[in-house]
């Protein structure tokens, strides 16, 4: 563990920035599962996300790894963000994965997310979002945290709408 003295201040070079959000979507925990958990879904529930590319790997097994590319967050060129992530882990039994984000363009080497799901009754679920990420340079915990929040609660909140336009989809598609 590296500690650097900065000022008055004594950094811990290895403490990490730690959030969480949530939120129920009202459809059943294997419907959100089967929208959260593929790679080739994403842009559906995550709104910035243009297009997330298989690298290597097998999708669901750990070592995946996947290019997820879009407006995540402001670029200076405006060019858009591009995140290359690796899965950690994947457990379909208890809803759950992580991934780490291992390059990027935004900053945020070294980060990592996960998501658990939980049956919160009724057919409904929770979604569990935790992130930690390594302190930015320059900039404050509290607005890079809570612009991650802020961020990942969208999408929590897009997954009920995409479930039911897939579902209609599906419908249209099966009646043709």
């Amino acid at each position: 563990m590296a500690v650097v003295q900065e000022g008055n201040e004594v950094m811990n070079k290895s403490q990490k920035w730690h959030g969480a959000v949530g939120g129920i979507v009202d459809a059943p925990i294997e419907k959100v599962w089967d929208m959260v958990s593929r790679s080739s879904r994403l842009h559906e529930w995550m709104p910035m996300v243009e297009k997330c590319s298989h690298l290597a790997g097998e999708e669901g097994v750990a070592g995946h790894i996947r290019l997820v590319s879009g407006f995540m967050f402001p670029q200076r060129d405006e060019d858009r963000s591009w995140i290359k992530e690796r899965l950690v882990s994947m457990d379909s039994s208890s809803h759950s994965y992580t991934y780490r984000l291992e390059s990027s363009n935004v900053g945020l080497d070294g980060s990592s997310n996960s998501l658990k799901l939980v049956d919160y009754g009724d057919g409904s679920t929770l979604v569990d979002w935790r992130f930690e990420i390594s302190p930015v340079e320059g900039a404050s915990e509290e607005q890079i945290m809570d612009y991650l929040g802020y961020l990942y609660k969208s999408c929590i909140n897009r997954i009920e709408g995409a479930i039911e336009v897939s579902s209609r989809n599906s419908v249209t598609f099966l009646n043709q």
